[in-house]
């Protein structure tokens, strides 16, 4: 992987992390437009899934320094609530990554056909939260956070948006528009950062092995932080409004030219 690919595959990693648009499944078209191995994919997405994680640590640093000061009072107030109601939301993701992760892949490969239709359930499901009528607006409670912490389970497959999921989950379920994408954006740091030790440990991390050059994943990561912070920003802004429509119409776009092309 040249240092432009790196850069490239970045920005699209840092754009569609926060963007219902499924960074998994851009980064498998990125991959196949710039022809790069796979075996330089699992150092090179740790990487960049490293630095949106740090992109939503920068973006949400407040709430998040907030939440743990009240922890630590040691008492059953709502920031010590909000992190038990993460916790839950992470059971499902954790159950299908623990025990489930290499059947999933076995099951569904990654290829494009698989993104395009997924990218199709993305579009979906986004364009579900523009035509129905949302419930009374609640915050996240156990129920919805775990139900939440289920689509983002579902999202282990290439091209099915995670935030999307989670978010448009939650905007169904009736949970604010303005506390659903800061619950979304939340509740991944602790998998991905699991995620990225789980490859740490399991000797996944070798750049002379992947054939990746270390300027190579310096550019990757800058260019995953810098979009991550404005699409993180941006996402939040967007959600607000619940305008979401104009992302089921180019995932339904690049569903379909995914779908056409896997099929030549």
């Amino acid at each position: 992987m040249e240092w432009f690919e790196a850069l490239i595959l970045g920005i699209i990693q840092g754009l569609t992390e926060f963007l219902p648009v499924s960074s998994s499944g851009h980064l498998i078209i990125g991959k196949e437009i710039l022809g790069v191995e796979s075996a330089e994919n699992v150092i090179f997405e740790t990487v960049v899934h490293g630095a949106t994680v740090l992109a939503t640590i920068t973006v949400l640093w407040r709430e998040i320094m907030h939440l743990f000061s009240r922890l630590f009072k040691f008492q059953w107030n709502e920031e010590t609530q909000y992190i038990c109601k993460i916790l839950v939301s992470m059971i499902p993701v954790f159950v299908v990554g623990m025990f489930f992760k290499d059947q999933v892949e076995a099951l569904f490969g990654e290829g494009l056909l698989l993104v395009g239709i997924m990218l199709l359930v993305t579009a979906t499901l986004l364009a579900i939260t523009k035509f129905v009528k949302f419930k009374a607006q609640k915050n996240v409670g156990f129920g919805s956070a775990f139900v939440i912490g289920i689509a983002q389970a579902f999202a282990v497959l290439p091209g099915l948006s995670r935030s999307g999921s989670t978010i448009a989950t939650g905007l169904l379920m009736g949970v604010k528009k303005e506390e659903v994408a800061q619950f979304s954006f939340l509740m991944v740091i602790i998998p991905i950062l699991g995620e990225c030790f789980l490859d740490l440990v399991g000797g996944n991390m070798s750049a002379a092995s992947s054939g990746i050059s270390p300027a190579a994943l310096v550019c990757g990561f800058i260019a995953a932080y810098v979009s991550g912070l404005f699409a993180c920003k941006w996402m939040i802004s967007l959600v607000k409004r619940a305008n979401l429509i104009w992302f089921a119409v180019y995932c339904a776009i690049a569903g379909t030219v995914s779908i056409v092309f896997a099929l030549m």
